[in-house]
């Protein structure tokens, strides 16, 4: 009563079928990990101030070299 039975989600996911075709629904599903995996990439990669700091000054020393050259 109230709920979504396994007969309705089988309807559901035929009719999602025939709408959008297999392959699109592989490239979505595709796209969407691979979006995932680039935010959890990027919230675990997320620099420190110490890191950028020392990238800065690596940038900065290698700018003064080339001034010197």
């Amino acid at each position: 009563m109230g709920g979504v039975s396994l007969w309705q989600l089988l309807i559901i996911l035929v009719i999602v079928v025939l709408l959008f075709g297999t392959k699109r629904l592989r490239n979505i599903g595709s796209d969407l990990g691979s979006a995932v995996k680039g935010f959890k990439k990027s919230v675990s990669d997320e620099p420190t101030d110490d890191s950028e700091k020392k990238q800065l000054d690596q940038k900065q020393q290698a700018a003064d070299q080339d001034k010197d050259k």
